[in-house]
């Protein structure tokens, strides 16, 4: 079926590019880029959590058993009301 789609002339020089280096068509392109969008919404493409820890030893030892509100106030400490 053939349509008609706008696309930022930047996107379809870049889809060119691509295309020209892999020895393929900007219509694959589009047809394959089309494909992933449809089949990632189908099965509902879950939220990832990007890894934010941070290099340490871990909780504080002395907060291990502690509650969240006196973690938050611990965390909170010394910075003035």
């Amino acid at each position: 079926m053939k349509t008609t789609v706008e696309i930022a002339d930047a996107l379809l020089a870049e889809a060119r590019q691509v295309a020209a280096r892999e020895r393929t068509t900007v219509r694959a392109l589009l047809e394959d880029g089309l494909r992933r969008v449809l089949r990632d919404r189908r099965k509902g493409s879950r939220f990832r959590l990007r890894k934010a820890s941070f290099k340490g030893h871990g909780l504080n030892p002395e907060l291990a058993s502690a509650g969240w509100s006196q973690i938050r106030d611990r965390s909170y400490e010394g910075r003035g009301a």
